[in-house]
């Protein structure tokens, strides 16, 4: 097998984006000073409370924990657009078994571990399914994952009977969504945890070499040897899977599961990452600019609720955020 990039070019990549990911961090790091000024109150900050940075980490890590997804089918030149959907079909069906009658004899611990990987389960079949249609029925990753967006929200609504579903057992709540480690909550815990496997993957195993170089020029990456079809299908599965993860983390933060969870916030997940520095014609991102992208769009969120910004105002300033990000990727390419 020919290489897929020799040493000195992953030596430029990295350079590349560690510049980026500084300027993404840059931005980040500025509106938190601006916000930090414009909410000062008599007694300090409302922005800069440790409670209020917490909260917005958790808030955001979800959507995170999906981009980082989300960004390994981007960056093979595909999209999907079925990954919060996803999160809501797992969510509804891990809740629905934690709450089965029978097994209500079972320990706390067998039925929550049990239903979470259920979860999981759920989650990476929505993945092989959407990597068997973009791989084996050849069908474009939007047509694809667009209709199984559909089919997701539509079993989840099934499965819910259109009603949330609650009634967990406390420990999975308490230790799960509100839980914390050393006063981080587990979210964004999980989230570094997901962010730090998303950047071993892509930058320290040949599957993420993979994932570029199929993104960077699909024919060459065949001709150099690559798998490019096992790639691609890798690649949907991991951003379901990272879907489940999050459905597990945000049913528990909730404490009810409903089969509109995060509707249209598939639009959120992909916009982090190509906040963060992605291209959506593939080939360039990493997963810690994905989880920079995320926290730009959380904090502006919160930013704008604390200056009691209408909702609609909050809305557009995301709409232009995106829009100027895809635009700067675009002008870049020129």
């Amino acid at each position: 097998m020919v290489p897929v990039t020799s040493s000195s070019h992953r030596q430029t990549r990295a350079a590349f984006w560690a510049f980026r990911e500084a300027g993404v961090l840059g931005v980040l790091v500025v509106m938190g000073a601006a916000l930090a000024i414009a909410t000062r109150g008599p007694y300090g900050s409302t922005f800069l409370t440790a409670s209020n940075l917490l909260d917005v980490a958790r808030q955001f890590s979800f959507v995170a924990i999906m981009a980082v997804g989300e960004l390994t089918v981007i960056l093979t030149a595909g999209i999907d657009l079925s990954v919060a959907a996803t999160l809501a079909l797992s969510g509804v069906v891990m809740a629905k078994v934690l709450t089965l009658p029978v097994l209500a004899g079972a320990s706390v611990a067998a039925r929550v571990a049990g239903a979470m990987l259920v979860a999981l389960c759920v989650a990476v079949a929505v993945g092989l399914t959407n990597g068997s249609l973009v791989v084996r029925v050849k069908l474009p990753p939007f047509i694809a994952t667009l209709g199984m967006l559909s089919i997701c929200r539509g079993l989840a609504y099934a499965v819910s009977r259109g009603h949330p579903i609650s009634g967990f057992p406390d420990i999975f709540s308490e230790s799960i969504g509100h839980g914390t480690i050393g006063g981080v909550p587990v979210p964004v815990l999980a989230m570094a945890v997901v962010t730090g496997a998303g950047w071993f993957i892509l930058s320290r195993t040949r599957w993420g070499r993979y994932f570029y170089a199929v993104g960077g020029n699909e024919q060459a990456a065949r001709f150099a040897g690559v798998p490019v079809d096992r790639a691609k299908l890798l690649a949907y599965v991991i951003c379901s899977l990272t879907a489940g993860i999050a459905a597990i983390l945000m049913t528990a933060w909730l404490g009810t599961a409903q089969s509109t969870a995060m509707m249209g916030g598939e639009l959120d997940v992909i916009a982090a990452t190509v906040i963060g520095g992605a291209s959506l014609m593939g080939g360039h991102g990493t997963a810690l600019g994905a989880l920079l992208g995320a926290a730009i769009m959380g904090v502006l969120r919160n930013g704008l609720v604390l200056l009691n910004c209408p909702a609609y105002y909050r809305d557009v300033s995301i709409g232009l955020v995106i829009v100027f990000a895809v635009a700067l990727d675009r002008f870049r390419k020129k």
